[in-house]
């Protein structure tokens, strides 16, 4: 997205409206419990038709505020919120739930410091990634290979795909002579985790938004 008024012209939710049940409010965590406060607009100077909506929203579990900078496209809408929940990552709704369950783990451990947990996590992330993408193998390593043999993997995610399998191994199954998992290793690998799970789910997804939308009646 070059610019904010691109916002749900090219990805994110169906419809035109924002949905506030997919929202959390920063502060008590209630999920979808929000009224309309206050709302401004901004009218796109050539396109009368793309308006951009400052939302500010009030939980009606603890009555703190969240705002939203929202806009829609011809059949999407895009959202941004501040503040956000301290700790929480937004999960994107095309990662299957298996998968985002250890994501979440391993970012939340991964921030409070704690490595080994950071890092057996984030190997089980992956691996419930590659069972979803229907890799096979009696092990790990055996899926890692049969999904870059199918040319789902390329070299280079495969290679590293083999550095996070074989750091969560360390921390999973301790050995004296193993050192401790390294800060910056636990981070690189938790974002190499972040880009395979856009190229396996979010990426299908968003040429799937594109080829609906060019299929879709004028």
């Amino acid at each position: 997205m070059d610019s904010w008024w691109e916002l749900g012209e090219h990805s994110g939710y169906s419809g035109g409206v924002l949905e506030t049940h997919r929202l959390t409010c920063a502060f008590c965590g209630e999920e979808g419990n929000f009224s309309l406060s206050h709302r401004e607009t901004k009218k796109h100077a050539s396109d009368k038709d793309k308006v951009l909506y400052f939302d500010t929203l009030r939980c009606g579990n603890c009555a703190n505020f969240l705002m939203a900078f929202w806009s829609a496209g011809s059949a999407l809408y895009g959202y941004h919120t501040v503040p956000w929940r301290i700790g929480e990552f937004k999960i994107p709704e095309a990662w299957p739930k298996e998968v985002s369950r250890f994501w979440q783990q391993a970012k939340r451990a991964s921030a409070r410091g704690d490595l080994d947990a950071a890092a057996v996590m984030a190997r089980s992330a992956m691996q419930a990634a590659l069972r979803a993408s229907d890799a096979s193998g009696k092990t790990l390593r055996h899926e890692i290979d049969n999904l870059a043999e199918k040319g789902l993997l390329p070299p280079v995610m495969k290679e590293w795909a083999h550095e996070l399998r074989l750091l969560g191994n360390s921390s999973a199954h301790p050995d004296d002579d193993e050192p401790a998992p390294e800060k910056n290793d636990v981070t690189d690998v938790v974002l190499f985790l972040e880009q395979l799970l856009t190229y396996l789910f979010s990426l299908p997804d968003l040429i799937a938004q594109y080829r609906g939308r060019k299929n879709a009646p004028k």
